[in-house]
């Protein structure tokens, strides 16, 4: 995904914000798991921002987090390949 489609990911789904896409670039790049902190510390964002919004995506099944170590599920593994309608992403 490139900058200029996570943009429009962010526009296109009313609740995201800006660190979102950061997010999910970021693990889309990177099949890992890491905390907030560490997270943080690779987007350049505050740590407890980060955190809230790993919650949020974690919430709308996005990522998955398991003891506080946050990966991309499935479900946005299929979201970021563009298969998932954005009336079937969840709110949080």
């Amino acid at each position: 995904m490139s900058s200029d489609d996570a943009q429009e990911m962010v526009e296109r789904i009313s609740w995201f914000s800006p660190v979102d896409y950061e997010i999910l670039l970021f693990f889309e790049k990177h099949d890992i798991g890491v905390s907030p902190k560490i997270m943080a510390y690779n987007i350049e964002y505050d740590r407890q921002y980060v955190y809230r919004r790993l919650k949020v995506l974690n919430e709308s099944d996005l990522l998955i987090n398991d003891d506080g170590v946050y990966g991309l599920s499935d479900f946005g593994r299929e979201f970021l390949a563009g298969n998932v309608d954005e009336d079937d992403l969840p709110e949080p």
